[in-house]
């Protein structure tokens, strides 16, 4: 085969040298569209080889390499390889992809690491399976089952940009060996069987049929003096005895490491390393590991533990691969070297062909890694529960498989049953039949023919109960047990599921969600594969079945995994289960016996349960043996929604995948209600995931005829329903503010619905009669329950049926209840100063706004509490208006304000500025109108009826926005503590209700609203210090904090493991601390060295499990594991992207900046730069977790910084009279040097590079350069600076210019003496770069000069032809915001080349400008634009119209370059 390209390529490829080198064009702009695929198929054997000729950083990933069965001659080339379909296998990075979907992760080199030079090959062997060779080396097999037919693909991808076809021909011969390999491995499993058979007939255990094996393995006739010992250089805590055959670890139970030992010689080829386990310890976690290295004892300095040392080391640590401290292979083999136990053998074999071989008792695990080096000597680390070990050189086959479980457990008399015959050849004329395989677990029993499993000791014991089917399950094959026997002592129940595992090989744990590999169980109401996680919320809660129960398991045709309780199918609860899986059942904890159900009427009796008494009655049930009866026919319908499913025989009712469907899940009685009968359910299980929760009503509408909808609330016709507060009616809201709240009752809570014979409706929250809800129901209603949101199982309780006859005939009206707070506490009230276009009804819980769009503005009746949820539900919408709903805290004290109706309150709330006000406005965030910050949530303005809006102000002086109860997380910090609620039924809200109360129980809450009970409480609230809510909480003691000795390889810890620093390269420095970090704790380092020669920079974050035995990568990107991370201005997590523009790009931060990392109370992540809370990064973060550096690139050194938090201030805190005389002080503000990032900014390095290219003299401008500001994003998030400021007397806003980069022009030296100027205004003027000369030349914008921005009469432009222009009055033209002069019409763009890069960019000019108060008129914009420019500046005052020669002075450059 020719080793050319194919002439089809991707659309960016250009081919040279004979199609054999493909380029990526243009590879700085673009990272895809690189596809190239080899000119014919592969024959097998061929490797396709290419060189990495080209790569360049400005992308990540890189060259990518596989096979298509796509003909490249018809092919449609999508972007990047991963986009092929169609019988297509890709290597990524370390991932191997097929058809775009992984399916091997970890496997061999990471492309993304080669470099230039290095070689990459793809083949198919004779077996179809595909191998990658990297350098000439095979990294094994990817995946099996190859056509034959394939292209080779190589995908020119982010970095790399040209490759170059070196070969495409076969490696050296191998295939004799890899021959011999397997018939040994063949041998050495008829061996294996034979010894079993042997044993279990009770013949020698040294009747294999190939007599000693033990000089086998190529080793030949192995004198004493060539035994394997181990070395006598080893651990500082190892002791070697026996002729130095045995190693022990002193001091096992005061450490756990330094326990390294090596072999006395390399080991040869297809030589045997066996050791057996003599000693184990309870106390740590973590055990034995074993494995190769290259490096000679005699040199080597051993480490604490092998898996620290990072090069030539290839261990087995658990049930995965280490090579050189890198986890290669996650899931290696099925036994897991922690769960070894005394006894147990571990042997490990490289075989001439280079693969190296791990043997547990005698049984290979398979090549845990290709092209092991020649030389290289065994390893043992007796680690953590490891004590004491000892080499075995009887390598005698039965020896080592006397310690295999299936005979063992066979043999064992101590479960009290016949020792069965075991054949290893099914019986032809035995039924095929599902049985428990005789290997168990060391507590369980197999009795019944092999038809019931027990525990027989249960009370004494909760686990080693594991049994599994004696043959393997066939597709759609449904394998289901009954509960025969619970005990009540222990917690949890069965667990069921399938595994790959053969049973009479498995080496059974104490509980199968133990094992590592090849196996997927239902365990409580969650699924677990391989003893991890995959579905949190899944079907029936096996933990709360009682005896007679069953629970099956079945694998489909498509390789879907359901599992069923009592007959009900659960739902898929994985997918891509091979097809040969056993049936696994663990009884555990409380289930003590169970049995196969294959034939109903076979089955032997339940055995007799007395632990269930008679049916308990709630107090307020009626005891009467009628009620009794009549409640026993009340179940739920078969017929109910998609989600839903039914169990407990119709009494119990839950939503499938809860945690992924929200709705869906409607439920009805069987039949209907009668007069005076309650329907009650009770709450069994909740999830916090969604928003809303149960909804409870009646329906005239019977079962067979209702098309389920997604909600209940969805029909429109003969419904009633309660959801949350609101008595709703074929859909539409009849009521708000009923008795009760649903939305925030809790598991254990009790429901109960009752039509009267009068046709009214009543509602029953714990055995309490809540009122009528309604009144004319039609005589004949279903109860319904709606499973919606937080709300996922319910069950009819004991106390459905009639109630006292008294109620079913008694014409009871609303005012005989007493209307009860939503949720405990004191409803909370609005206060009755407001807007003069608001109404307030219901003893001022409700709001409406009765005319207009604005002047609606609304306030809490009292100053809210620290952590006090004020919420209100927006009941009435008029789609008429735009804008919406607009909540937040304010200063302003209604009792001063005027009486009602307020002519002189603000027309909205973001124009009230008499007092400090942070409020939310659609996503913005402003305090005092003044935005500062954008994209912040939900907008309010998607809100429509029935959603719930909420604030909050948290202890840590933040404000909070909830919406639909969930908690947006921070929207402003330096919140002061006397603030009220304040809403504003702005546009299209018209009316609002209050669903929230007081923290606190008030002892006036009995007595009506009046205005002296409200003065009375305002009098004690004032009486009340305010510094008492901080008094009383308790003072927390900041932890100390240092650095863990376990680090990146190129990491140096000093100052007492405060300081790390990074001594070669550019990566492996990460570092974590030794300490977890607590909650509401601050965490800060600070930048103390910057190397200019790297790109990037450091990143931080989190990690929420031990750093002790982590393996450190060599970026903080590659850990993948309960890892959230802050690089550049993006969040990611477990390696994904999960937020962008979050905070400064931490690529700009300089020397000197602090940065911080805090936890709050809600596990939300924080990051501080230079005391600057930059909002929530994350949520859901664990506790513990330990806080996580990466000194990357340009950051070579870092220090722990002391904890002030308690110093610092935030612009926020500051007092307005404050920043209005810190502004005085200087023309605008700039902050310290040390947190100026000019020197890192690449936008500020490229602005300058654009000023110089305009040889402006340099004695126009400033020579210190710390006046020189850059208003990118970064920049500006890293200083923290505000969007507005006031400058001047009387002080006026201004904007600051972001987006824009700012050189400090020369002040002259009379200008700075009298600082005068320092009194003016701050403006902005747009001009074009042909008139900057002239006008620095005038240090001021001359009324006489050209510009965009000078206007004669009024008008724009030149003088008109016939004019005279010595008698007109030109004006200059100015603005408070760059977002109206830097618009293009003022500032044209020009185009220029970058000299550094070479790339073409556009760049616009301006300046910064000081004018003299008064010498100036305010104005329209006089562009006739519509929108508004800049949501702090109104289109009516946004332009400063000055003729005043000398009015303006001249302050900085502005440049904005894209």
């Amino acid at each position: 085969m020719a080793a050319e390209l194919h002439p089809r390529s991707g659309k960016l490829i250009g081919l040279s040298n004979s199609n054999r080198t493909a380029q990526r064009n243009q590879p700085v702009q673009e990272f895809n569209h690189g596809l190239v695929l080899s000119r014919e198929p592969l024959r097998d054997r061929d490797v396709f080889t290419v060189r990495i000729d080209k790569k360049v950083n400005s992308w990540s990933g890189s060259i990518e390499i596989g096979v298509t069965a796509l003909d490249p001659a018809a092919l449609d080339f999508p972007s990047s390889a991963t986009g092929l379909k169609g019988g297509s296998w890709i290597v990524s990075g370390c991932s191997v992809l097929k058809d775009g979907r992984s399916v091997l992760e970890e496997y061999g080199r990471d492309l993304d690491q080669l470099g230039e030079g290095d070689r990459v090959g793809i083949q198919r062997n004779g077996r179809g399976e595909l191998h990658l060779w990297v350098n000439g080396q095979d990294c094994g097999a990817a995946a099996s089952g190859l056509p034959s037919r394939l292209w080779a693909v190589v995908d020119l991808y982010g970095k790399c940009t040209q490759v170059t076809v070196v070969s495409c021909e076969p490696p050296p011969d191998t295939e004799d060996q890899e021959e011999d390999e397997e018939e040994r491995e063949e041998e050495l499993f008829d061996v294996f069987n034979n010894a079993i058979v042997s044993l279990y007939r009770g013949g020698s255990t040294n009747n294999s049929p190939s007599g000693s094996a033990g000089g086998t393995a190529g080793t030949g006739g192995m004198t004493t003096n060539d035994a394997l010992l181990f070395h006598e250089k080893c651990g500082t805590l190892i002791k070697l005895s026996n002729n130095n055959k045995t190693a022990e670890r002193r001091r096992p139970l005061d450490e756990f490491n330094n326990g390294v030992v090596m072999t006395n010689r390399p080991l040869r080829h297809n030589e045997m390393f066996e050791i057996r386990i003599d000693k184990l310890v309870d106390k740590w976690s973590g055990s034995i590991e074993i494995g190769v290295t290259t490096h000679n004892p005699n040199n080597l300095d051993y480490p604490a533990t092998m898996t620290n040392l990072r090069s030539g080391t290839i261990m087995m640590s658990g049930c995965g691969i280490l090579t050189n401290g890198k986890g290669t292979r996650r899931e290696y083999c099925e036994f897991s070297l922690d769960e070894l136990q005394e006894g147990d053998h571990i042997g490990l074999m490289r075989k001439a062909s280079g693969a190296l071989h791990f043997y547990i008792n005698g049984i290979d695990q398979g090549v845990a890694a290709n092209q092991t080096p020649g030389v290289v000597y065994g390893v043992v680390d007796l680690y953590g529960m490891a004590v004491k070990v000892t080499i075995v050189h009887n390598h005698n086959h039965s020896d080592r498989l006397r310690r295999n479980n299936a005979i063992m457990r066979a043999l064992s008399p101590d479960v009290g049953r016949p020792r069965p015959a075991l054949s290893l050849t099914p019986d032809p004329e035995a039924p095929d039949r599902l049985l428990f395989h005789p290997n168990c677990g060391q507590k369980a029993a197999i009795i019944g023919d092999g038809r019931t499993a027990l525990r027989p000791h249960a009370t004494d014991d909760f686990n080693h109960g594991v049994v599994l089917s004696n043959r393997p399950l066939h597709s759609n094959e449904v394998f289901q047990v009954r509960i025969d026997k619970m005990v009540d002592k222990w917690a949890g129940s069965i667990e069921i599921g399938v595994t790959t595992h053969n049973p009479a090989y498995l080496q059974l744990p104490s509980t199968m969600t133990n094992l590592r590999s090849g196996t997927w169980m239902m365990t409580g109401n969650g699924v677990m594969h391989n003893g991890t996680t995959i579905l949190d919320e899944y079907g029936h809660n096996l933990d709360r079945l009682k005896a007679g129960d069953t629970v099956g398991v079945v694998r489909k045709d498509d390789g879907s995994l359901h599992f069923f309780v009592n007959g009900v199918p659960q739902g898929p609860a994985a997918w891509n289960v091979p097809p040969s899986v056993y049936a696994v059942v663990d009884l555990y904890g409380q289930a003590a016996q169970a049995t196969i159900m294959d034939d109903m009427a076979d089955l032997p009796p339940l055995p007799d349960d007395n632990s269930e008494g008679p049916t308990a009655m709630s107090p307020g049930s009626p005891c009467s043996i009628t009620g009794a009866s009549a409640a026993s026919d009340l179940r739920f319908h078969q017929l109910h929604g998609t989600n839903a499913v039914i169990t407990n025989g119709g009494r119990t009712a839950l939503r499938q995948n809860c945690r992924s469907e929200f709705n869906d899940a409607i439920v009805i009685s069987n039949r209907c209600l009668r007069d005076g009968e309650l329907f009650e359910i009770v709450i069994q299980k909740m999830v916090d995931r969604w928003s809303g929760s149960i909804e409870a009503g009646v329906t005239a509408i019977r079962p067979e005829e209702l098309e389920f909808p997604n909600t209940m609330t969805d029909i429109d016709y003969d419904t009633w329903m309660l959801s949350g507060t609101a008595i709703m009616q074929d859909g539409n809201t009849m009521r708000n503010n009923y008795g009760c709240d649903l939305d925030s009752l809790s598991t254990g809570s009790r429901i109960g619905m009752m039509r009267t014979a009068s046709g009214d409706l009543h509602y029953y929250i714990n055995g309490v009669d809540q009122g009528v809800a309604c009144t004319g129901l039609p005589p004949e209603v279903y109860a319904v329950i709606d499973l919606y949101g937080q709300c996922v199982q319910v069950s009819i309780t004991s106390s459905s049926g009639p109630l006292d006859n008294s109620l079913c005939t008694s014409n009871i009206t609303e005012k005989s209840f007493p209307i009860h707070s939503p949720v405990a506490g004191v409803a909370h009230r609005l206060h009755n100063k407001h807007g003069k276009n608001v109404v307030l009804l219901g003893d001022g819980c409700q709001a409406v706004r009765v005319g207009g769009y604005a002047h609606g503005i609304v306030f809490s009746a009292k100053e809210l509490k620290t952590d006090e949820l004020f919420e209100v539900k927006i009941n009435e919408v008029d789609e008429q208006w735009s804008g919406s709903l607009r909540i937040g805290l304010t200063t302003l004290q209604p009792p001063d304000l005027p009486s009602c109706p307020l002519s002189g309150l603000s027309p909205s709330l973001t124009q009230l500025r008499s007092k400090v006000t942070w409020l939310l406005a659609g996503s913005e965030v402003r305090r005092n109108g003044v935005l500062q910050r954008q994209n912040y949530g939900c907008s309010l303005d998607r809100l429509t009826v029935g959603n719930r809006v909420g604030v909050k102000r948290c202890s840590d002086d933040t404000m909070h926005i909830f919406i639909d109860g969930e908690d947006m997380g921070p929207a402003a910090t330096a919140v002061a503590k006397n603030v009220y609620a304040v809403l504003d039924l702005y546009g299209k809200v018209t009316a609002v209700s209050i669903v929230s109360s007081t923290l606190v129980e008030d002892t006036e809450s009995v007595k009506a609203p009046s205005l002296s009970s409200d003065s009375c409480s305002e009098g004690e609230d004032d009486s009340t210090p305010v510094s008492d809510g901080c008094e009383n909480e308790p003072t927390l003691v900041p932890m100390a904090m240092a650095f863990l000795e376990n680090h990146g390889k190129n990491i140096q810890l000093s100052n007492q493991n405060l300081t790390a620093a990074r001594v070669s390269s550019y990566n492996q420095g990460l570092l974590v601390t030794a300490q977890p970090l607590p909650r509401q704790q601050l965490f800060q380092v600070c930048i103390d060295r910057l190397n200019s020669s790297w790109t990037s920079s450091l990143s931080l974050g989190v990690i929420g499990h031990s750093p002790d035995r982590l393996n450190f990568p060599s970026t903080a990107c590659c850990l993948k594991r309960s890892v959230w991370l802050l690089q550049r201005d993006s969040v990611f997590h477990n390696s994904l992207k999960i937020c962008e523009n979050y905070g400064p790009n931490l690529d700009t931060c300089p020397e000197g900046t602090v940065l911080g990392l805090l936890v709050d109370a809600n596990g939300c992540l924080h990051l501080h730069v230079n005391g600057m809370d930059q909002g929530v990064a994350a949520q859901d973060i664990p506790t513990p977790c330990y806080p996580l550096i990466d000194l990357y690139g340009q950051c070579e050194q870092v220090c722990i910084a002391p904890n002030t938090s308690g110093d610092v201030r935030c612009q926020g805190d500051m007092e307005k009279a404050d920043m209005v005389d810190g502004i005085k002080e200087s023309v605008c503000w700039t902050p310290p040097p040390a947190v100026n990032p000019n020197k890192t900014c690449e936008y500020q390095a490229l602005c300058s590079r654009f000023k110089d290219l305009l040889t402006l003299p340099d004695g126009y401008f400033n020579e210190d350069a710390k006046y020189n500001l850059c208003y990118c994003e970064s920049c500006h998030k890293l200083r923290g600076d505000e969007a507005y400021y006031k400058r001047g007397e009387p002080p006026r806003d201004y904007a600051l210019p972001f987006g824009w980069c700012r050189f400090a022009l020369r002040i002259k030296p009379h200008c700075e003496v009298s600082n005068t100027f320092k009194k003016w205004h701050i403006a902005y003027h747009g001009t074009s770069v042909g008139s900057l000369r002239r006008t620095l030349d005038h240090s001021q914008l001359l009324p006489g000069q050209f510009s965009l921005l000078l206007c004669y009469h009024g008008s724009y432009g030149e003088p008109e032809e016939n004019s005279a222009p010595e008698r007109e009055i030109p004006c200059v033209r100015l603005s408070p915001t760059m977002r109206y002069s830097g618009l293009e019409v003022f500032a044209p763009k020009v185009q220029f080349r970058d000299p550094r890069s070479l790339r073409c960019h556009h760049a616009q000019v301006g300046f910064q400008v000081c004018v003299r108060p008064g010498s100036y008129k305010v104005g329209p914009q006089s562009l006739g634009i519509s929108e508004p420019l800049d949501p702090r500046f109104s289109n009516t005052e946004i332009e400063w119209i000055t003729k005043e020669k000398g009015g303006t002075l001249l302050y900085g450059l502005l440049i904005r370059v894209e």
